[in-house]
């Protein structure tokens, strides 16, 4: 199973490599991602599977909203299911 992993902020260094240590530290394994600087605003879209995560997605999820605040981000993870679920007519 997937998660969708989205994060927007004000550019600066790190964003991405303190995203995929989160990952990492949860055992969440990239499967894509993308990420583009707009004007200063940093954004990133991740797909990663959390078939081996080693806490339950409630967690997983909480965690990265709660690690975004505190670097002046807004992290938010879907599961795949659901993400599909909203995108279908």
């Amino acid at each position: 199973m997937n998660a969708v992993i989205s994060v927007v902020g004000i550019d600066k260094v790190g964003i991405t490599a303190f995203v995929t240590k989160t990952c990492e530290k949860y055992n969440a394994n990239i499967v894509d991602i993308s990420q583009k600087v707009l004007d200063n605003y940093f954004t990133m879209i991740m797909i990663v599977s959390i078939d081996k995560l080693n806490v339950n997605f409630i967690k997983f999820v909480e965690e990265f909203e709660l690690l975004g605040k505190n670097k002046d981000l807004v992290i938010r993870v879907m599961h795949e299911d659901i993400f599909n679920a909203m995108h279908k007519i």
